[in-house]
């Protein structure tokens, strides 16, 4: 090995080194990461979301893909102009880019993990309360109407993809994203996702993908972190 190939191989292993670290003693919001190698620690312990969603889907969930995420855009950045850039700007850059699709699917999907562990707590679920719950009621005509939105196009996603609550101006709307899409590159506002790629759910529900939505709206909904979304964008 030469210098030069063994400098390349240090930087890359002191970055992955910085995503093994940036884990390990507190929770970041995902709004907040400055830095696309950051991998923010689980905001709950792995157990947390049982009997809903197991540890050892978290296991592999977390620790394989999200963290395999976070390393390839460490990995897809170095060396160029986006090296420094906050991850949402990174996604932006990216976005319709052919020479940078990996770097935007990458780059996405930590985003999109980032933001769907926040969207879920121990003991959540159910109906929200304050200006959120107006917000839905305003835009929806009702909780249960919005509920319902949001569970069928979350079943009816063909293939990979995510289901989300976004802003849009003055108004709350479901959409989906397919495989690593994200409202951040489209001008919206995300407030709520749910994962429906299937290692998001395979190991607890097998193909029975509508009774892990119901489990995560009647069970694991962080209303709170939705309402700070709406509330940080008003």
């Amino acid at each position: 090995m030469d210098r030069r190939d063994f400098l390349k191989t240090s930087l890359h292993l002191s970055a992955l080194a910085m995503i093994q670290l940036s884990g390990i003693g507190c929770s970041h919001q995902p709004e907040s990461a400055g830095s696309p190698s950051d991998l923010p620690a689980l905001p709950y312990a792995k157990d947390a979301l049982e009997p809903f969603i197991s540890s050892r889907t978290l296991e592999f969930h977390y620790g394989k893909h999200h963290q395999g995420y976070a390393a390839n855009t460490v990995k897809l950045i170095a060396g160029t102009n986006l090296a420094k850039l906050p991850l949402k700007e990174i996604i932006q850059k990216s976005h319709g880019i052919k020479e940078l699709v990996s770097t935007y699917n990458n780059a996405a999907q930590l985003f999109n993990h980032n933001f769907y562990w926040e969207c879920m707590k121990p003991s959540g679920g159910g109906k929200p309360q304050g200006k959120i719950l107006q917000a839905i009621e305003q835009s929806f005509g009702s909780f249960d109407a919005f509920v319902k939105a949001f569970s069928e196009s979350a079943t009816a996603q063909f293939g990979s993809g995510w289901t989300w609550l976004v802003k849009d101006g003055n108004q709350l709307k479901v959409i989906n994203t397919g495989n690593a899409d994200t409202p951040i590159a489209m001008g919206t506002v995300p407030l709520l996702t749910i994962d429906v790629w299937e290692h998001a759910y395979y190991l607890d529900y097998q193909n029975r993908r509508a009774d892990y939505i119901r489990a995560f709206m009647d069970h694991l909904v962080n209303w709170e972190f939705a309402a700070k979304n709406m509330d940080q964008n008003a």
